[in-house]
């Protein structure tokens, strides 16, 4: 029997042994009361099972009584947080959705933007005469909004996270907020879209400096997470600033403070104690710093995967003592997951290594300019993946799609390239059909997109020291999807689905419409039946 199956096998017993073999009903088999969404960055799904052992809290809890799928991917291109985050509640692909990667060129604009860049709101609570974000871009509607419009009023939507696009993208366009945490101040923020002015309890937790509690703190592992290292992982500056708020991200105790500030948006706002179906969206952000510079398989990630779990079970245990778990749908999964360090694949006989994001660009150029002359034939880049200059095209009086064939043909004849495709190539669906060629059709928006998409060979990254990810393999695409909660029945489950699956599943539980844009289908093979009982 190998390692991964013993895991599983014990995954499959534990579940059986600890938890109903159906969820028990809302009282008085009532809808739901709030809709728990937690989204840990950068979760890949073998750390639900590789640490399972150290794993005593919060996600031992939703392991034991909820519905775990081992076989949940995403099924689109990138795989970056701004696009994961939106496909969790909305179950839009990013070619529906308009949110093609955290950031791209924006044509109309001549400018790059960040998938929330919004300069018609102002940045809340955080550094003076910024601006703010939205959620203008997301061309579809999120669990959220449903909920909103089908609620007639009565429900709050709610998210916090480090990252202003995951709690943004969460959420979607109703949302009563969304708060992020600022770096520059150690406050939580937020935008003009959602209110004219931070709430006063929010301002409270601000003047409160919860954000200062672990000045000069180091970071050492915990007991059960592996053996005690020379030297901590990490030490924080013991002074207040953006030194310190920026460390302050990179350790556990950032998702500490973020469930500081979530247990107060449940009290504050009354979630799950009105009469409507609430929503609050968490979403673990430090992993994913942590992870992008040491890897999958370093002591620093299995420290903070158990720690996630301890944090994990002290939201939980809030919820159960504020809303009661039983009143509550919880679901937990992750936005992406992360390729295993180049140098460590090299150094176990594996395939990868890296390559120069630069070299990509230049290459680009070098060619079009050989081709077509001098000018600026780029005007924007997306990773490795050039913007043209249309306007130079048509000066020029030459064909796009032969401009864009000159750039990737000399693109695929660079080492460790996997594959090169033109925006013409897409737009008239000349792609190779199999799991990379649809995952990359997933994600192409024709007035967002790049006019190439470069995938480099499995485990090869663009990036020149640590890890990362946003590829269409499995390392990036396998994340864990955990429901818990009246309407679920628990177990293990093998089957593969895709992540757009949670979002109609959800709408099934609480009777609402399904997102617009959702490409997904509800789970029937873990709800329990009947319809949840009418109105708010």
């Amino acid at each position: 029997m190998s390692k991964l199956t013993a895991i599983l096998l014990s995954l499959c017993l534990f579940a059986a042994g600890a938890a109903p073999a159906a969820a028990a009903p809302a009282p008085g088999g009532e809808k739901p009361k709030l809709v728990l969404v937690v989204v840990v960055d950068q979760f890949r799904y073998d750390y639900l099972t590789r640490f399972r052992a150290s794993y005593t809290s919060g996600l031992a809890r939703v392991i034991a009584g909820g519905a775990v799928f081992t076989n949940a991917h995403y099924e689109h291109f990138p795989t970056v947080t701004a696009v994961g985050h939106s496909v969790v509640l909305s179950g839009a692909m990013p070619a529906v959705s308009g949110i093609v990667g955290n950031e791209w060129y924006d044509r109309e604009l001549a400018r790059q933007v960040t998938s929330v860049y919004d300069p018609k709101t102002q940045l809340l609570g955080g550094e003076p005469n910024r601006a703010g974000a939205s959620p203008r871009r997301l061309l579809v509607s999120t669990l959220g909004d449903e909920l909103k419009l089908g609620g007639g009023g009565d429900s709050k939507v709610y998210s916090v996270s480090s990252k202003d696009r995951a709690a943004i993208m969460m959420v979607g366009h109703m949302a009563d907020g969304a708060f992020w945490f600022d770096p520059a101040t150690g406050n939580f923020a937020s935008s003009t879209f959602y209110f004219p002015d931070m709430p006063a309890w929010a301002k409270a937790f601000n003047q409160s400096r919860a954000a200062d509690q672990w000045l000069g703190k180091e970071w050492w592992p915990m007991a059960d997470s592996g053996p005690r290292p020379a030297k901590p992982f990490a030490k924080l500056p013991a002074t207040p600033g953006k030194a310190y708020y920026d460390g302050l991200e990179r350790t556990p105790w950032s998702n500490d403070l973020l469930v500081m500030f979530a247990e107060r948006i449940l009290a504050e706002e009354k979630l799950g104690q009105r009469s409507g179906t609430d929503l609050l969206a968490v979403s673990f952000s430090c992993n994913d710093r942590i992870g992008h510079a040491v890897g999958p398989h370093s002591p620093e990630v299995a420290d903070l995967s158990v720690q996630t779990d301890r944090t994990l079970g002290r939201l939980l245990d809030f919820v159960d003592r504020s809303v009661g778990l039983k009143r509550t749908l919880v679901l937990v999964t992750a936005d992406h997951g992360v390729a295993p360090l180049p140098e460590q694949m090299q150094a176990s006989k594996m395939p990868g290594g890296r390559i120069s994001e630069k070299a990509v660009h230049e290459t680009v150029e070098r060619a079009l300019v050989a081709a077509y002359g001098e000018g600026n034939w780029v005007v924007g880049y997306s990773g490795p993946a050039p913007y043209l200059n249309y306007d130079l095209i048509r000066r020029k009086n030459l064909k796009l799609a032969e401009v864009q064939e000159t750039a990737a043909a000399a693109v695929r004849r660079m080492d460790h390239i996997a594959r090169v495709y033109t925006g013409e190539q897409m737009r008239n669906g000349h792609l190779s059909m199999d799991m990379v060629g649809q995952r990359i059709a997933n994600g192409a928006h024709f007035q967002r997109g790049t006019d190439l998409v470069v995938v480099a060979e499995p485990n090869w990254l663009f990036e020149d020291r640590g890890t990362s990810h946003g590829t269409p393999y499995n390392y990036d695409t396998h994340v864990p999807v955990v429901l818990m909660g009246a309407g679920i029945r628990p177990g293990v489950y093998h089957q593969r689905i895709v992540v757009n699956d949670v979002a109609p599943t959800l709408a099934t539980l609480l009777g609402i419409e399904v997102p617009g844009g959702a490409s997904g289908r509800a789970l029937a093979e873990i709800l329990t039946g009947g319809l949840p009982a009418s109105g708010n």
